[in-house]
């Protein structure tokens, strides 16, 4: 499941599409809150902002190309994967711009991307990923083209007077993957339940425990300013890599990725 990390180039398309005036006073601060330096910050009560959970695509035939894809990264099937990428037009949206080197086809920009040559990389793993998720969302930058995993709806206005009143910055912020997430009290699983999670935003805490060092458990504040943890694939971030989609006579394909990728 995804888990927060710094802020990528979906988050800058989203803030400038939601958040216009934040986008123009507030600059990124690395690192994100899960590599920020040890130490309890401050919990403090928020005001939390609704939102809507991304829902699936009822679309059969884009089920079948995640099927296809599921397949070829099982197998890791370079050949398999090449046919249900586009020949032309593949793009490479990272913070820089359009990194698709254009010479090559779709495929071999895909490969680039996910490091899939990478024999010691997740490559791999990421595009099961990216099959599995069912769900999409219409590219703000690529007519035509919808990408995954898809982000929640929320008031754009809302979101940024809660950056504003917390002095915070987007990549502080997660979202429950479901209704009544359990929070608890210590990084364990075993440690009692102190409250449940509405779908709302949620404060992601800087946290030195070993738990959250393996990435087990998330330290968070919950709106009413109670600290304590969840499970990290129990929460999602704003602004992750995604795999985008186009769809062409003979149905979908992989059309191009957002975010950095594994190649530098």
């Amino acid at each position: 499941m995804r888990q927060i990390h710094a802020l990528s180039i979906v988050t800058a398309l989203l803030i400038a599409a939601a958040l216009p005036s934040l986008a123009q006073s507030q600059q990124p601060r690395p690192p994100s809150p899960a590599a920020a330096p040890s130490g309890p910050a401050p919990a403090k009560p928020y005001k939390p902002v609704a939102l809507t959970l991304p829902v699936a695509m009822k679309d059969p035939s884009f089920d079948a190309l995640r099927g296809q894809i599921g397949d070829a990264a099982k197998k890791k099937d370079r050949a398999a994967l090449a046919r249900l990428v586009v020949a032309k037009g593949f793009f490479w949206e990272r913070e820089s711009g359009d990194r698709a080197d254009k010479r090559k086809s779709g495929a071999d920009n895909l490969a680039t991307a996910l490091g899939l040559g990478n024999k010691a990389g997740a490559g791999w793993d990421m595009l099961a990923g990216y099959a599995e998720d069912p769900t999409a969302s219409a590219s703000p930058a690529h007519q035509g083209a919808v990408c995954a995993p898809a982000d929640p709806a929320f008031n754009g206005k809302e979101m940024e007077a809660l950056i504003a009143a917390t002095q915070t910055d987007i990549p502080e912020w997660g979202y429950p993957v479901s209704n009544g997430v359990e929070v608890r009290g210590g990084p364990q699983s075993s440690a009692p339940v102190i409250d449940k999670l509405g779908l709302h935003f949620v404060r992601v805490m800087p946290d030195s425990s070993p738990a959250a060092a393996v990435g087990a458990f998330m330290r968070i504040v919950t709106p009413a300013g109670k600290a304590g943890y969840v499970a990290a694939d129990a929460l999602a971030p704003l602004g992750n890599d995604q795999l985008c989609y186009v769809k062409e006579a003979g149905g979908w394909k992989i059309g191009g990725y957002i975010g950095g990728g594994d190649a530098p």
